[in-house]
């Protein structure tokens, strides 16, 4: 008996499906459910001529699934995306191949919703400036992301590239954001901070952040390189997705604890938050730093298939 065709969607289609807020609630309804990111499937990454290919596969409740991911740093410069991809998901009993996907746009979705789902609970209940550092696919899905757990009322946009930069600001003003070409300093009155660059140093200066303020840092994914300084650190409660992950490949926390300046067991896992088991500190800074997990990737795309 011949096996049933699978559906291959287009990125279209999937965001059509699934938008921002039901990925982010998707995300929240299956930690608090039981979905335990230390369990999950080693991500593989292996270095190329020019670049690296990565392999992320993962389990959880009814499906398995996997991506196939590329990173090629010079495409920019070619006219091509650095990260491209595809995503196979399939039934867990049978382990029938069911979707394959738009692995960038299933990244373009569930690294915001990530974030969203954890900033729900560590961000503060009003946003008046959010400030993101960088202009390309992810600062973009991070503004949208904020903007489905919080009012923002303006935001500033901090990037390498000013016509880049003046460019999404355009976009954000034609979607009816406040929003502005803005400096590192504006950090100074941000209630949330999002860093989502290719930077190898860090992006701001954490001596101007806010007590009440949440930043998220997605960008750095090497143990070597980092968006966020030592003394922002230093002074925070950290959130990550799971501290194994995190003390082997952000940089982030990695070199300030080599300065000894942050000790690694008061590092929080994102579900202990979400289940209630650690509480929000609210009188000093929180920082979500994102090393990006192969069940993030499964969520979101269990979550468009039971959408069809």
């Amino acid at each position: 008996m011949s096996a049933s065709p699978i559906t291959c969607m287009s990125g279209d289609e999937m965001v059509r499906l699934v938008n921002m807020e039901q990925a982010i609630r998707a995300i929240q309804r299956d930690l608090a459910a039981g979905l335990d990111p230390a369990q999950d499937l080693s991500r593989n990454i292996i270095d190329l001529e020019h670049g690296q290919l990565l392999y992320m596969p993962s389990r959880y409740g009814d499906f398995v699934g996997a991506k196939v991911s590329t990173v090629a740093p010079d495409n920019p410069a070619i006219g091509r995306d650095r990260i491209q991809g595809i995503y196979l998901l399939m039934d867990a009993l049978t382990l029938g191949p069911l979707l394959l996907l738009d692995g960038q746009v299933l990244t373009a979705l569930r690294t915001p919703a990530v974030s969203a789902a954890i900033g729900d609970h560590l961000a503060p209940p009003v946003v008046e400036h959010l400030v993101v550092f960088g202009s390309g696919t992810q600062a973009w899905g991070h503004v949208e992301a904020m903007r489905a757990i919080r009012a923002v009322g303006r935001v500033s946009v901090v990037g390498r590239d000013p016509r880049r930069s003046s460019r999404f600001v355009e976009r954000l003003v034609s979607d009816g954001q406040d929003a502005r070409v803005g400096v590192a300093a504006d950090v100074r009155d941000a209630q949330v901070i999002v860093c989502a660059t290719t930077s190898r140093t860090p992006v701001l200066d954490g001596s101007m952040v806010l007590e009440d303020s949440l930043a998220i840092a997605v960008g750095s994914h090497e143990p070597d390189s980092r968006e966020l300084d030592s003394s922002l650190v230093a002074r925070a409660q950290v959130v990550v997705e799971d501290p194994s992950v995190a003390l082997r490949e952000a940089g982030d926390l990695l070199i300030p604890m080599s300065e000894g300046r942050f000790v690694a067991s008061t590092l929080v896992a994102m579900r202990d938050v979400i289940t209630g088991v650690v509480d929000v500190d609210r009188t000093r800074p929180r920082i979500f730093k994102s090393s990006g997990m192969p069940w993030q990737d499964l969520v979101v795309a269990a979550e468009i298939y039971r959408a069809q």
